[in-house]
């Protein structure tokens, strides 16, 4: 197969990033906003990242990452740490 000689870098991107398996990332409401805002340090910040969760195309993708990855800081899939916690742990008495 050939190489696309005529392939912008935009191109290249998208190719790369669909490449990965945190390509679902360049998808999240969150891209517009400094990764700050979902580290917050207070219950306030939370609701603020929480809002701008809200309606994500990748939210539950966003989640279950978090989770599967054990990441134990931050405001992943509108789910802060403690509430990560508590799902993990309902998982695990599930099984």
């Amino acid at each position: 197969m050939k190489p696309n000689l005529h392939a912008t870098p935009a191109d290249l991107t998208a190719l790369v990033e669909n490449d990965t398996a945190t390509a679902w990332m360049s998808r999240g409401n969150c891209r517009n906003y400094p990764p700050a805002t979902f580290f917050p340090s207070d219950g306030v910040g939370v609701d603020r990242a929480r809002k701008i969760c809200d309606g994500c195309p990748v939210l539950g993708q966003c989640l279950e990452y978090a989770l599967e990855q054990r990441i134990e800081h931050g405001v992943w899939g509108a789910c802060s740490e403690r509430e990560r916690r508590r799902i993990l742990k309902r998982r695990r008495v599930a099984v």
